[in-house]
């Protein structure tokens, strides 16, 4: 049996990278046709738009960008209205779309995302596939089938590959479990905590699942512990780092070597609060471009940290990996009444050239706070540049700190722009 989806997941890396880069233009032209992204694109060449350089140079669009213009439209309350603040291609009649959408899901903020209406819209059947599903399974899918996406994307990739969905949703431990073993699911489809309780209870209450032997999971960390856990119990799970603004974005393999990038996005690491990619290995903010013009995505950042990894995906599998979740991006704290963001430290940095990563400490006790901003520099000892660094953080963010110049690879690659240790109490 075929372990690969299809003939594009072994492409010569080459012909991938060539057919991603000639679909940018034609991406960045559909994200310039919707109002939200026609501001931030303006004066773009989209035919220009074909090296991974030129991707670089377009903005970062962020989750709270999307909740902000949604909430901008509905307090406008302007007619037509648009109640996915002007990112979106689709929708349906009371919007004026030309383009009806499938769906609309609500996440929370709210933030509503469309679906549309091509066959495995969120690209999650190549997932799937590498968890081991095949036409013919039944699938039991717990992610919940009203208001978020996370169901629905399961549904398509699980309908693409010729598999038949039960739509467990969340909750009721007790018939789930019944419909699993009467059933004989083949595959579960949902969180990792979920699975665990399921069994758990079925250990509990005698009832066996001989059937079940697959499972995709995400929506949360899926530590190697947990893996483990469901291995004895006779359950292979692999996870899938999906979002309800661009789907599938990566997805885990046999290979259980990071995370393979999915063949439909284009993946970019870049350092936290800015738009700027980082060398190959260093942890940073996972931004996602998708190529798809229902919803267009141009450099999404997901607000997620991870890191690429070197070499291709055991399996034969070619495209870039992933490391996997490793935290939150989003790191902005406020001090002394002032909120300080990743790219205030980032708009430091640029202001004197050579220095690496930085990380700003927050110490002490709320209503008494220090910051301490630790600076890579190739010459700790320069005189004079210490002071100069402390000037150009007072200036940003008009706060004080102290500024301690470290040895380049001195700070931990963690993608940490600001530490916040202050004491709670």
């Amino acid at each position: 049996m075929n372990p690969h989806f299809d003939a594009l997941e072994t492409r010569d890396p080459a012909e991938r990278e060539a057919a991603l880069l000639a679909a940018l233009p034609a991406q960045v032209a559909a994200a310039q046709a919707v109002p939200a992204l026609a501001g931030k694109l303006g004066g773009i060449d989209a035919r220009a738009v074909t090296s991974r350089a030129a991707l670089e140079q377009l903005p970062v669009t962020r989750k709270g960008e999307l909740l902000e213009r949604q909430q901008a439209g509905r307090a406008a309350n302007a007619s037509p209205f648009d109640p996915f603040g002007g990112f979106s291609a689709i929708g349906w009649r009371a919007m004026g779309a030309r383009r009806a959408a499938s769906r609309v899901y609500q996440s929370p903020g709210p933030i509503y995302e469309p679906e549309g209406t091509s066959r495995d819209y969120w690209r999650t059947a190549r997932a799937l596939y590498a968890a081991g599903l095949r036409a013919g399974d039944l699938v039991h899918v717990s992610f919940s089938f009203h208001l978020t996406p996370g169901a629905w994307m399961m549904d398509n990739g699980a309908q693409a590959i010729g598999c038949t969905v039960f739509p467990g949703g969340v909750g009721n431990t007790e018939m789930q479990l019944q419909a699993m073993a009467e059933l004989r699911a083949d595959a579960y489809a949902g969180t990792p905590s979920f699975l665990r309780i399921l069994l758990e209870k079925a250990a509990e209450t005698g009832v066996a699942l001989p059937a079940l032997k697959k499972a995709l999971v995400s929506g949360e960390a899926f530590p190697p512990s947990l893996r483990d856990w469901l291995r004895e119990r006779g359950v292979e799970g692999y996870q899938a780092y999906a979002t309800a603004d661009v789907g599938t974005i990566a997805y885990e393999t046999a290979a259980r070597e990071g995370l393979v990038v999915d063949e439909g996005v284009i993946v970019e690491i870049v350092r936290p609060g800015t738009g700027d990619v980082v060398p190959a290995g260093e942890v940073g903010e996972v931004v996602v471009t998708v190529l798809h013009p229902d919803y267009p995505m141009v450099r999404f950042g997901t607000g997620d940290l991870s890191a690429v990894l070197a070499g291709p995906c055991p399996t034969g599998r070619t495209n870039q990996r992933i490391k996997g979740w490793l935290g939150r991006a989003d790191q902005t704290a406020k001090v002394r009444g002032m909120f300080v963001h990743p790219s205030q430290i980032a708009e430091v940095l640029k202001r004197h050239a050579g220095l690496g990563r930085a990380r700003l400490v927050v110490e002490g006790e709320m209503a008494n706070d220090r910051m301490t901003l630790r600076v890579e520099s190739p010459e700790p000892a320069a005189a004079g540049l210490a002071d100069a660094v402390a000037g150009s953080v007072r200036d940003v963010t008009k706060l004080r700190c102290d500024v301690q110049l470290v040895a380049p690879g001195t700070l931990p690659n963690d993608g940490k722009v600001i530490e916040d240790a202050r004491k709670y109490t």
